[in-house]
């Protein structure tokens, strides 16, 4: 005969997190104690970059300023940068919206980790490597120009390499899973239901996908979008090897400046006025969202 067994309460997990001991402040410590390191990381090294491009034998001068105004190359190669990095953004952004729709509709767990996978694996490879394999295909007698050939639809070569299509094939391609990735994060949080309830109130597939998922994927066409296009600005292996000397980006200019020239102040100008320049265009880009209630802004 068995006697009966007593029932033990098991507490609530609130109550037990009450018993625990509690360090005051642990939480807003764990929290600064990084952002203060990166801040300050951060300050000294724009601070430094500020000094150099002010202050010269003589003490402060706007000359390295001034000299990158002066010449009209400079200029050109600062154009080529923001429209290197537009042209990015738009193809990864492309490219990039039916495949993370696709995975936020996806209902089989295996095939989507499966896709996860295969995004993932860019991030696994050498950044060097993966250039490289751009240099191979790209080239003339490349396997896409081969395959053109063999198809019929060029008689000659193409030139793909050592301009910027070269460039905006490799950083689409380098860039495109940081799209993928933060579509996604805001597209599998959409509730299904304001679609479902669209086609029953007799809206066509296609009309409910522009006027409901599209306006409410919008946060993550513009995190993906500012994060693709803020490394595109500053990328510098693939545009050093794919791009040629007619497209020469910013980053590139730095390096011969401090490697080659050894104009370390000249270096520092360029910087801060890259910088600046950035700062100014996703100020104006804010500036044009701010009234969106989708983005976050005010009604």
């Amino acid at each position: 005969m068995s006697l009966p067994q007593e029932r033990v309460a098991i507490p609530p997990v609130k109550q037990i997190s009450r018993k625990l001991p509690r360090i005051p402040g642990l939480k807003w410590t764990l929290l600064i104690i990084p952002a203060a390191y990166v801040l300050i990381l951060l300050g000294i090294s724009l601070v430094g970059l500020l000094k150099l491009s002010i202050m010269g034998d003589n003490g402060f001068t706007l000359e390295y300023l001034a000299a990158f105004f002066s010449k009209a190359v400079y200029m050109q190669v600062l154009w080529i940068t923001f429209k290197t990095a537009l042209l990015v953004t738009f193809f990864c952004l492309l490219l990039g919206y039916p495949v993370a729709y696709a995975l936020a509709k996806m209902e089989n767990e295996n095939w989507r980790d499966a896709i996860f996978g295969i995004i993932l694996v860019s991030f696994w490879i050498s950044l060097l490597v993966r250039t490289f394999t751009w240099m191979i295909l790209l080239r003339s007698n490349g396997v896409i120009n081969q395959f053109l050939m063999t198809l019929g639809i060029i008689d000659e070569p193409i030139k793909l390499l050592y301009n910027t299509t070269g460039v905006v094939v490799g950083m689409t391609h380098i860039l495109l899973p940081y799209m993928i990735l933060s579509l996604y994060s805001v597209m599998v949080s959409i509730d299904r239901s304001f679609m479902q309830a669209a086609k029953g109130l007799g809206a066509k597939p296609w009309k409910a996908f522009i006027q409901i998922f599209v306006p409410l994927s919008l946060p993550g066409v513009l995190s993906g979008s500012l994060i693709v296009f803020v490394l595109g600005i500053g990328y510098f292996i693939t545009p050093a090897l794919l791009g040629g000397t007619q497209n020469l980006m910013i980053s590139q200019l730095i390096h011969d400046q401090v490697n080659i020239v050894l104009n370390w102040n000249f270096a520092a100008a360029i910087a801060i006025i890259l910088l600046v320049f950035t700062v100014v265009f996703l100020a104006i880009l804010a500036f044009l969202t701010r009234n969106s209630s989708v983005l976050g802004g005010e009604n």
